[in-house]
């Protein structure tokens, strides 16, 4: 039987995601902890791979067991108990048989934050970046997001993808609504390239300083040369916030 599991962490002491032979990630942790519950071996498939030091606040990935679970809260419940603080668990339920939590996610969401002032609370989890920004003007180089779909100008070198084709629903910068210093990129699109919006935050942070125009950064991404984009955001601001799905992939 096939369940998915929706989770979040905090990826600092991580290698990302997927499991690697020589450091510690969220993937293997996650395994362990089910395998232990359920006294089986289990391996999880999640919904995309995230970066080392990146964050999900609502991640989705799947598993089976070939005996069901009985209680499918009181796994998560436990779960949470032999998790590391960074890791929480959220619900755990029954899926079809075929349901993939990576290859049939529709849609994903990252949220990027900026703190524009010294925030000892956000210094793990925000780019700390003093310099004023002229918002607006990300907004209108994020804008060029939605018409293009070949992303090549930011997709990290040797990524062995198929395709640097994406389809953007949604780029937009905003003010946080309970702090004024607190700037939010939403991103939204059926799938993401390593290191894709970090190379977008990076650039579009280049625009709103000054060094870049909203001309520069459609030229930038017209040109499919990974070369002209700016330096990544760091890998603290950044969360994988939501993975959507047709409904008809879950039981009644």
């Amino acid at each position: 039987m096939r369940y998915f599991i929706e989770l979040s962490y905090d990826g600092a002491a991580y290698c990302g995601w997927q499991r690697q032979p020589d450091a510690p990630s969220v993937q293997q942790t996650v395994e362990q902890a089910l395998s232990t519950l359920l006294r089986t071996e289990v391996e999880v498939v999640g919904a995309g791979r995230t970066d080392t030091g990146v964050n999900a606040s609502f991640y989705v990935a799947h598993f089976d067991v070939e005996q069901g679970v009985k209680d499918c809260a009181q796994l998560a419940y436990k779960l949470n108990l032999i998790l590391p603080r960074d890791i929480a668990a959220g619900r755990v339920y029954e899926v079809r048989a075929e349901a993939h939590a990576r290859f049939d996610a529709v849609e994903r969401e990252y949220t990027y934050y900026l703190s524009q002032r010294k925030n000892p609370f956000r210094r793990f989890s925000s780019w700390q970046y003093y310099v004023p920004l002229d918002v607006e003007k990300m907004n209108r180089a994020a804008e060029v997001l939605l018409r293009e779909e070949d992303f090549t100008s930011f997709a990290k070198l040797n990524s062995n993808n198929k395709t640097n084709i994406c389809r953007v629903v949604r780029a937009d910068w905003q003010r946080d609504a309970k702090d004024a210093d607190l700037l939010v990129f939403t991103i939204r699109a059926n799938r993401f390239l390593r290191n894709m919006i970090r190379a977008i935050v990076g650039t579009l942070v280049d625009v709103g300083r000054g060094r870049l125009s909203v001309e520069d950064f459609e030229r930038i991404v017209t040109a499919r040369d990974l070369s002209l984009s700016s330096a990544g955001a760091p890998a603290e601001g950044l969360f994988l916030s939501d993975v959507k799905y047709d409904e008809n992939i879950f039981n009644e």
